[in-house]
């Protein structure tokens, strides 16, 4: 599993832990079933607190991404499509208001705006 954390990045290290994890189970790099680092062999190979993989896990068990066995180990859970459906939409609704934000300071039209999105769509 490859995690990047950047010191650069105005949000907290659990937070980018969580966001790499989640994106790796939504795009079935990681699926049902398979193991996660733990979170000692974790946090020793970004260098950082064990205390902070902890809270990452915590998070993504909280949010039903993994579950955590005692003795054995953080997994990823199993699939809830509507739970992945669900972070997929808040993702795209997070970018597409980014997006709204600066089309407004710039001065393009709300049309404009869709038409632009509606070209990339069909681009991809």
């Amino acid at each position: 599993m490859n995690i990047i954390i950047s010191n650069a990045s105005g949000k907290p290290i659990y937070e980018q832990i969580v966001a790499q994890i989640k994106q790796l189970i939504m795009t079935d790099v990681l699926k049902e079933g398979d193991a996660l680092p733990s979170m000692r062999v974790l946090a020793k190979d970004l260098r950082i607190s064990v205390i902070t993989t902890k809270r990452a896990y915590e998070e993504l068990e909280s949010e039903g991404f993994i579950e955590t066995v005692t003795g054995k180990g953080s997994f990823v859970a199993g699939r809830n499509k509507e739970l992945i459906k669900e972070e997929r939409y808040r993702q795209i609704e997070e970018l597409l208001s980014k997006a709204c934000d600066i089309s407004k300071t710039s001065g393009i039209a709300y049309e404009e705006l869709v038409d632009i999105l509606s070209l990339i769509y069909k681009e991809a």
